[in-house]
């Protein structure tokens, strides 16, 4: 009996490092303009776009426009621009920060911005240099409610 319960309590168990042992505290804000930001508050770091609803009132994606790696901007800020078959929009960073990396892979397919918003359709990573702003912006509750008065 104690050699079977040897086993069971020796059975493989993934080890904490220091990184899984981290509280992770992501959270994902929305503006009035559309845009979301998916950040992480021990990092710092944030990945922007633009949301669903967004991405339906444009329509087919065939372009966007991309700040440059190490541009800062303030909250509110023009950041860049998404082009459909229909119109164009202009894009404005959620929070002050500068930016850390663009989505390459939507240069050459737009489409992802339409297909997924939230995931493979981002926009830009971001190093936020105001953490005040995040108070700012809506929770998706929020922003779900604010979405039914328009």
């Amino acid at each position: 009996m104690l050699k079977i319960f040897y086993k069971k309590a020796t059975c493989k168990v993934p080890m904490m490092t220091s990184r899984n042992n981290r509280m992770f505290a992501v959270h994902t804000k929305f503006t009035k303009q559309h845009e979301w930001i998916k950040y992480d508050d021990v990092s710092k770091e944030g990945t922007f776009g633009i949301t669903d609803y967004a991405q339906k009132e444009l329509g087919d994606i065939v372009f966007v426009d991309f700040p440059f790696k190490g541009d800062k901007f303030n909250q509110g800020d023009v950041i860049g621009a998404v082009e459909s078959v229909k119109t164009s929009a202009q894009v404005y960073v959620p929070v002050q920060s500068e930016v850390i990396e663009n989505n390459t892979e939507i240069e050459t397919n737009p489409a992802l911005v339409n297909e997924d918003p939230h995931g493979k359709g981002w926009i830009s990573k971001l190093k936020i240099t105001n953490e005040e702003d995040i108070t700012k912006l809506m929770d998706e509750k929020q922003y779900k409610e604010y979405l039914a008065t328009l």
